[in-house]
């Protein structure tokens, strides 16, 4: 069965970077987009960046635009969300997922990332 296991997350002076990981299992890891999400207390889940299967093309939300990328390393089966510039508003419980048709239907437990 699918499982994806988030690490990284810790707490990081405002400025700062922190890069997240994504461990990925049970599956055919190269086929599927990838994508990191995040929801800070009282909000909803949001998109922060995706990943085509090739990683030959990532998308962002604009208020991350410049400050984090998004890769993936297909032999290693691995994700990754290089943060920087972090800023308190970034604050939140970031979460892996893998697409599955027009969505999303897989998701990690979550790690969480503060900014002080």
């Amino acid at each position: 069965h699918v499982q994806l296991v988030e690490s990284g997350g810790g707490s990081v002076q405002a400025g700062g970077p922190l890069t997240l990981t994504c461990d990925a299992s049970g599956y055919t890891y190269r086929h599927y987009c990838m994508g990191w999400f995040c929801q800070a207390p009282g909000r909803e889940r949001e998109g922060v960046a995706v990943i085509y299967s090739t990683g030959g093309n990532t998308f962002y939300a604009e208020y991350v635009k410049g400050r984090f990328t998004i890769s993936r390393d297909n032999d290693k089966n691995t994700a990754y969300l290089q943060m920087n510039s972090l800023k308190p508003e970034d604050a939140a419980v970031y979460y892996c997922a893998r697409a599955g048709g027009w969505s999303f239907p897989y998701w990690g437990q979550g790690t969480q990332v503060t900014v002080s």
